[in-house]
């Protein structure tokens, strides 16, 4: 774990919740991107821990409609307008709401294989 040293609490908390959810999806590992942990599918970036060790970057489908239902929890920066890309208030989220988002990210960036063994594993 990077920085191990200096992450606070609620940061440690909110990565092994997030690597529950994202190990248990086939085909993932752990990385570090731009500095922080970074979750991958392959060489696609699911997910990344901002260096405030409180907010999360994800692509999502739906950026708009989480940002105008809950601003609260969802935002983004001058940097991921461009994108599909939504930042995440770790500590304001709900834990099957993060996970659902997570399943959503693996699920866009995934192999037609992954996902068919991710949808035998659950069934």
């Amino acid at each position: 774990m990077l920085y191990i040293s200096v992450m606070n609490t609620s940061t440690i908390i909110y990565l092994e919740f997030i690597r529950k959810i994202i190990f248990s999806l086939p085909g993932t590992r752990e990385g570090i991107c731009f500095g922080t942990e970074g979750f991958y599918f392959q060489k696609k970036l699911l997910a990344r821990m901002k260096e405030d060790g409180e907010t999360l970057a994800m692509p999502v489908t739906d950026r708009n409609v989480l940002i105008n239902a809950q601003p609260e929890i969802f935002f983004i920066t001058p940097h991921y307008d461009n994108s599909n890309y939504v930042l995440i208030k770790l500590a304001h989220i709900k834990p099957e709401q993060l996970k659902d988002l997570l399943i959503q990210s693996y699920l866009m960036r995934a192999s037609k294989a992954a996902i068919k063994e991710y949808q035998e594993s659950v069934l």
